[in-house]
């Protein structure tokens, strides 16, 4: 027997689940992870989720069942991390493709649970939307998660919904959020991270990596890059909350409304009615005035990038930060592979010991070059 788990909202999401699974089950029971290819535009510069047929590789392990393994790839112009991820991770990848709704994925995840012999499903959710209203106006991505909580209603089979790091996508107000959670169930250590620790070098997650971070001991206020404000990283911000999926049901009223949602055009209509908007939409219309690719510009000297990042460093402390991502580095200072590669190297060699995996901690003594 498997374990079945649904990444809830795709992006990071498959590195939350592993790291709940380990967490519940121990690091070597089997499991599959199934989770929507939808890793935004950072990683896939088409809008919305990818579906099977845009990757070569998979296996097929039934006509509703096809797992990702590292030498799946996409399609391109569509771009997927979930290949690497999959040979780092302890659980087997499964893709979830949304295109037919809500019936459509509810048929995918009951194979799947056929699959892996298993009568239960854990559904997991890094942050909290999943358990959103609709109304808050620093909801950014509620669909993916509303979808999968309507399928797994829709299978009959039992489910039980994990919440970890509540208030780390920053998109639920902490204060409105935690009532809707109860008291947590059990909470992430520096243990159960062991596995994950180099994933966040390449993998933009903000939310897995404050997390990790969370869970590894690291307190303070940290920013990121896709996020309206900074994220305050305390006690609270490594514990898992367990709901029924009855409760998560009562308090998303987008999940209610998907149920019978037979294609993701209408998943969409939905979410204009209760949210006021598509995310799909939103990638849309980001994808379409992204800025045309210039030619390669010359790459800046290391001296130069690093004292770009010293001006952006005491500026980010003159915020009140003391910690960054990876991800808000990089694309605050609009760094090339190259320059990313250097400059990183460079933080992790200073004496102020910079890098706290998965996390950067602004210094006042700027860093020297070597």
């Amino acid at each position: 027997m498997k374990r079945l788990l649904i990444a809830a909202g795709g992006g990071g999401d498959p590195i939350t689940a592993s790291l709940v699974h380990t967490a519940l089950h121990g690091p070597d029971a089997p499991a599959l992870v199934l989770t929507y290819a939808w890793e935004r535009l950072v990683v896939d510069p088409v809008p919305g989720p990818r579906r099977v047929t845009d990757f070569t590789g998979t296996v097929r392990v039934g006509p509703e069942l096809a797992l990702v393994t590292p030498t799946t790839a996409p399609i391109a112009p569509a771009g997927s991390l979930l290949p690497r991820l999959s040979g780092e991770l302890g659980p087997q990848l499964g893709l979830l493709d949304p295109y037919d709704g809500v019936a459509g994925l509810a048929r995918q995840i009951a194979a799947a649970a056929r699959w892996c012999g298993t009568d239960r499903i854990e559904l997991v959710d890094v942050g909290g939307d999943i358990v959103a209203r609709g109304d808050e106006p620093t909801l950014r991505s509620p669909l993916g998660d509303a979808l999968a909580v309507a399928a797994c209603a829709a299978t009959g089979i039992p489910t039980t919904v994990y919440v970890a790091g509540p208030g780390l996508d920053n998109e639920v107000p902490l204060p409105d959020l935690l009532p809707r959670l109860g008291a947590p169930a059990f909470a992430l250590d520096a243990g159960r991270t062991r596995r994950v620790s180099g994933i966040f070098d390449w993998h933009p997650s903000e939310a897995g990596a404050l997390l990790v971070a969370a869970a590894r001991g690291i307190r303070g206020v940290c920013g990121t890059r896709d996020a309206p404000r900074p994220v305050l990283l305390d006690e609270s911000a490594r514990n898992v909350h367990r709901l029924s999926l009855r409760q998560v049901l009562a308090l998303s009223p987008l999940a209610r409304r998907l149920a019978g949602c037979t294609g993701l055009d209408e998943a969409e209509a939905v979410s204009r009615a209760v949210c006021g908007f598509s995310e799909i939409e939103r990638e849309r219309r980001r994808a379409a005035h992204a800025p045309t690719p210039s030619a390669p510009r010359t790459p800046r000297d290391a001296h130069a990038v690093l004292a770009r990042y010293t001006a952006w460093e005491r500026a980010m402390l003159d915020d009140g930060l003391a910690y960054v991502t990876t991800r808000r580095i990089v694309e605050d200072l609009a760094l090339t592979a190259a320059e990313a590669h250097a400059l990183l190297a460079t933080l992790r060699a200073t004496e102020q010991a910079r890098r706290v995996p998965p996390l950067w901690r602004l210094a006042t003594e700027p860093a020297r070059a070597a």
